[in-house]
């Protein structure tokens, strides 16, 4: 069967991921060479870099793939409250468990923070206030996620929207 050049590209970069991943769940990034990934994937090299900068690269694609989805399904579903929609993204972080331990484990959870803000945070074109008040928020929120994630994520989606409901957060 012959792929077009979507479905070949797309591929490819399932593969690169799945490469990537596995070599991250043996060993620390830094000790990964994009020669070992395109090897595992079965791809050149020349596939994986006209899809990804660096090794990074991959993770932040990834990250922001998973985040983007989250908030396309989230906007559909959830009415409106806070507690709902922190609710939901710790939902889609436990759902993603594996992953986004496997990247505190290697010292690369900053990769979220790094989406967290180019998809949230503070923009140029806002005036200072809501820049230091999206700033304020976004921060405070990974801090949470990173607190959690650290302790095991011991607690559901579910758990975290009641905890946030019974302390005030509607």
């Amino acid at each position: 069967m012959r792929m077009n050049n979507t479905d070949r590209n797309t591929y490819v970069k399932v593969q690169i991921l799945n490469a990537t991943v596995s070599l991250l769940a043996e060993r620390d990034f830094e000790e990964i060479s994009v020669s070992e990934i395109t090897e595992r994937a079965q791809v050149s090299r020349n596939s994986f870099y006209r899809n990804y900068e660096s090794k990074e690269d991959i993770l932040l694609q990834h990250v922001r793939r998973l985040l983007g989805d989250w908030r396309k399904d989230n906007d559909a579903a959830v009415s409106g409250s806070n507690a709902e929609m922190f609710g939901s993204l710790f939902q889609h972080l436990s759902d993603n468990r594996e992953f986004y331990m496997l990247l505190r484990k290697r010292n690369l959870f900053h990769l979220f923070l790094d989406v967290l803000l180019e998809q949230s945070g503070p923009k140029p074109e806002m005036d200072n206030t809501w820049a230091y008040i999206t700033a304020f928020i976004v921060h405070g929120t990974y801090g949470w996620i990173e607190e959690w994630v650290n302790r095991g994520m011991q607690d559901s989606g579910e758990e975290i929207t009641g905890f946030l409901t019974r302390y005030g957060m509607k």
